[in-house]
């Protein structure tokens, strides 16, 4: 992000407020640490509303109809992984956990070494399959509401930083 601010002026009273709206161009990890984080608390959200970015329910699991529960939260290890960073260029979040993506994108899971997948299936036994499928279930995106949000905060940034800055600290 390459920002350049050249300003001229006969009005010194305005030239603290040309320097703070300078620095944000130049630095503006302040913002996007807010819109990290803001990021960070509305997916960890979306486990709690078992909700995609577009607003539509995740499918449930079997384990969930089975066992009660909520989808992608048996022991609550996918949404306690999420976490968020910024820098002068980006801000970030996520999760680092090694299955994030197949429930963020869906895939199917096949042996690697053996011939079949054999695993649990509370109040079903032990199963063994070729293969499985799970269905997408995005937990990371930016919804309608995140973005006017996100744009709230660079609007709220923005204005601070002028009411610092100006004559008078109005």
């Amino acid at each position: 992000m390459a920002v350049t601010l050249s300003v001229q002026s006969n009005l010194p009273k305005l030239q603290p407020l040309f320097v703070k709206l300078k620095e944000l161009g130049g630095h503006p990890q302040p913002l996007l640490k807010k819109i990290a984080y803001y990021g960070e608390s509305s997916t960890r959200e979306r486990f709690n509303s078992e909700t995609a970015p577009d607003g539509q329910k995740w499918k449930e699991s079997l384990r969930a109809r089975l066992t009660g529960g909520k989808t992608l939260t048996q022991d609550g290890h996918l949404g306690d992984s999420i976490t968020s960073t910024a820098n002068d260029q980006k801000a970030e979040w996520g999760s680092n956990r090694i299955y994030a993506a197949i429930h963020q994108f869906g895939g199917v899971i096949k042996p690697k070494s053996a011939t079949a997948l054999r695993f649990q299936i509370p109040g079903l036994g032990w199963v063994t399959r070729q293969q499985v499928t799970l269905p997408a279930r995005p937990y990371l995106g930016i919804s309608d509401d995140d973005q006017e949000n996100i744009l709230d905060l660079v609007n709220q940034h923005i204005s601070s930083l002028i009411r610092s800055a100006a004559p008078g600290g109005a």
